[in-house]
C-alpha cells in the first residue's frame, strides 16, 4: 500500500490527511510542533496515525511520497533528507488537485491576493455557482475536495504552495504583482521568488486564462522569457494594446470575449488604487466564468473586506485607527499609505524578511508626522527612518504601542497599523497582532 507522510498538522496537513485517507492510502502526520485539539479530534474521527512534537525518521523515511506544510522551508534538515533518499516532495494542492474535476481560479500575488481572492469567490457564490474557498483563506482546499462536492474552487496560492506544485493546472491564473517578499525563504534572491509566482501559469493550456496586471515591471520580464498558451487578459489603469480591464473617465471598464462592461469607481465597495486593481482582477475571473455582468456589478458595490487588511476600527476622540496588520511586506505598506487622506501615525515593526524600506520612504515624508516602532529588535528601523526627522518612539508590546501612537496623534489624524514585517516577534501571526491591536485600541 502506498504510504503517505504529512509533515505539518495544521489546515493543510489535517486536510491532506483526510482525503489521502479516503483514497485508501496509509498515512502519517508528523508535526515537529504541537498540534490543535480541533485538528486532533479530526485525525481521531478518521482513524489516522500522528505524532506531534518530534519527527520519527523511521516512519518519515518509509513514505511514497511526501505532503509538506507550506511554513517548513526546504533548508530544513529534515527536507533535505528526505530529498537526499529522493522521496517526491508536493504541496497540499497538488495533492487535491489530482482528485478533483472542478473549475480553479487561483490567485497570487506579493499584495491584494486576500481581498481579490474573497472578492472573487463573493462574485461567484452571490451568482448562485456551487464554489469553495481554499488555499491561503477558507478550508484546506483537499479537506474540501475529500467532504464537498464542488464544481468551482477560488483558492489564494502563496508562493510557498506554488513551490511544491508540479502538475496541478489553474483554468484561470491570476497574478497581480510581484514585488520583494519572503526574500528570506528564497536565499535573498528576487529572481527565486519571481520564479515560484510564475509557477501559477506552469500547466496552463490554449482553453485557459492567464488574468495579470500590465503594469509589472517584473511580470513583463518574465513574459519575454516564458511561453504561456493560455489567453492573455492583462489588467491595467490605461488601455494599452489588449488591455482587458482598464479605468476611463472614472469607470473601471471590463472588455472581454465574455462581456462588456463599466462601473463607477465611486461604487467600489473597497476604496483606494489597489482595490481598483483588486476588483478588476476579479471582475475579469468572473467574466471567464461568464457571470452576467450585473451580478459582478452589484457584488463589487456590495463587498465588505476583508478583516486585518485596511480595516477601519474606532474613531477615538476623532483620531481613526486603521488595522493593516495583514501588510507583512513594504509594498503593502506603500498601498496603505497611499490610500491615506489624513496625517498617520504609522506603526511599524516584527520580524524583518529582508525588507528594503526605500520603498516607502517618500510617502512616509510626505504623510507620517511620528513612527513607532514595535518589535523585540527595532534597531534596522531606527537606523533607516532616524534620518528622515520624524518623531520615532521604539516598543515592545502591542498596549505601549497602541497608547504612544494615541498620544502622539492630533485630532483628524489616522492612527495606521501597517507593519512591514511578519508578526513572529511578538505574535502567533499577523490575525493575532491584528485582534490585540483591535482590543488596545477598544480599551483606550
Amino acid at each position: 500500500m502506498k504510504k503517505i507522510v504529512i509533515l505539518g498538522g495544521g489546515e493543510s496537513g489535517v486536510g491532506a490527511a483526510v482525503l489521502a485517507k479516503k483514497q485508501g492510502f496509509d498515512v502519517f502526520v508528523s508535526d515537529a510542533s504541537g498540534i490543535k485539539q480541533k485538528y486532533r479530534e479530526v485525525l481521531q474521527k478518521y482513524a489516522i496515525r500522528w505524532e506531534e512534537g518530534t519527527h520519527t525518521y523511521s516512519e518519515i523515511m518509509d513514505a511514497t511520497e511526501v505532503i509538506k506544510s507550506p511554513g517548513i522551508p526546504d533548508k530544513a534538515p529534515l527536507i533535505k533528507e528526505i530529498k537526499a533518499r529522493h522521496i517526491p516532495i508536493i504541496s497540499e494542492i497538488e495533492f487535491a488537485g489530482r482528485y478533483t474535476k472542478a473549475k480553479t481560479i487561483c490567485i497570487t500575488g506579493s499584495n491584494g491576493k486576500t481581498t481579490t481572492t474573497m472578492l472573487t469567490y463573493h462574485i461567484l457564490q452571490q451568482a448562485g455557482l456551487n464554489v469553495g474557498l481554499a488555499g491561503n483563506v477558507g478550508k484546506s482546499f483537499a479537506l474540501q475536495v475529500a467532504e464537498n462536492q464542488f464544481d468551482y474552487y477560488v483558492i489564494e496560492l502563496s508562493s510557498f504552495q506554488l513551490d511544491n506544485m508540479y502538475t496541478f493546472r489553474a483554468d484561470v491564473a491570476v497574478l497581480l504583482n510581484i514585488t520583494p517578499d519572503h526574500l528570506d525563504r528564497y536565499d535573498y534572491n528576487f529572481q527565486n521568488y519571481v520564479n515560484a509566482k510564475m509557477r501559477i501559469t506552469q500547466n496552463q493550456t490554449e482553453n485557459d486564462v492567464f488574468i495579470y496586471w500590465q503594469d509589472d515591471p517584473s511580470i513583463n520580464q518574465e513574459l519575454t522569457k516564458h511561453t504561456i498558451k493560455a489567453k492573455l487578459y492583462p489588467f491595467s489603469m490605461k488601455k494599452k494594446d489588449n488591455t482587458k480591464s482598464f479605468v476611463d473617465k472614472n469607470n473601471l471598464i471590463i472588455n472581454t470575449e465574455e462581456t462588456d462592461m463599466s462601473i463607477n469607481i465611486d461604487n467600489l465597495a473597497i476604496k483606494g488604487t489597489h482595490n481598483v486593481y483588486n476588483s478588476m482582477a476579479a471582475a475579469l475571473s468572473a467574466s471567464v466564468m461568464n457571470i452576467k455582468k450585473e451580478q459582478i456589478r452589484n457584488s463589487l458595490a456590495d463587498f465588505e473586506g476583508v478583516e486585518h487588511r485596511l480595516e477601519p476600527v474606532a474613531k477615538v476622540r476623532n483620531v481613526m485607527f486603521i488595522n493593516d496588520s495583514k501588510a507583512t511586506n513594504v509594498n503593502s505598506c506603500w498601498y496603505a499609505l497611499e490610500s491615506m487622506k489624513t496625517p498617520v501615525v504609522l506603526i511599524l515593526g516584527g520580524t524583518d524578511k529582508g525588507n528594503d524600506y526605500n520603498e516607502i520612504k517618500s510617502l512616509v515624508e510626505q504623510k507620517v508626522h511620528t513612527l513607532v516602532f514595535l518589535g523585540i529588535d527595532n534597531s534596522k528601523l531606527e537606523a533607516f527612518f532616524g534620518k528622515l526627522n520624524k518623531k520615532i518612539i521604539s516598543t515592545s508590546s502591542m498596549d505601549d504601542a497602541v497608547k504612544a501612537a494615541y498620544l502622539a496623534a492630533n485630532k483628524g489624524d489616522s492612527v495606521l497599523l501597517s507593519p512591514c514585517c511578519a508578526s513572529f516577534d511578538l505574535f502567533t501571526n499577523y490575525e493575532d497582532r491584528g485582534t490585540q491591536f483591535k482590543n488596545c485600541v477598544k480599551n483606550l
